[in-house]
């Protein structure tokens, strides 16, 4: 016996952007900006919302460390500042291409929104 199932496209773009990201229901506004939009300028987009994401992660985990003084993998030397910086900027990287903490679907989401406004104005 075979079920007759409701047929939807699939609307994902990638596993960190899917336009089924607006509280678990699929997002047809983004869906229908992403036809506007070339496949260059969504990949251009991705990147920007990644790094934008990773900015945002780093400056969080700078605050996190400020207090931090002479503890932790670096101990108490002249150079524990620079190193921390640098762990703290590699740490955001990686949160940032694993998926993060939401910030880049939004920019995303909102580039592609306004890329595609501008592309039926132009």
């Amino acid at each position: 016996m075979q079920t007759n199932a409701i047929n939807t496209p699939r609307l994902a773009t990638s596993s960190a952007f899917s336009v089924e990201s607006r509280n678990g229901r699929p997002d047809f506004d983004l869906a229908s900006a992403l036809q506007k939009v070339s496949p260059q300028q969504q990949a251009r987009a991705q990147k920007t919302a990644t790094d934008f994401e990773a900015m945002f992660l780093n400056s969080m985990f700078a605050q996190m460390t400020s207090g931090l003084k002479g503890e932790g993998p670096f101990g108490d030397t002249p150079g524990t500042g620079v190193w921390r910086s640098m762990l703290t900027e590699q740490y955001s990287k990686n949160f940032a291409k694993a998926g993060g903490v939401g910030v880049a679907t939004e920019v995303y989401r909102t580039l592609i929104m306004q890329q595609a406004k501008t592309i039926r104005t132009a």
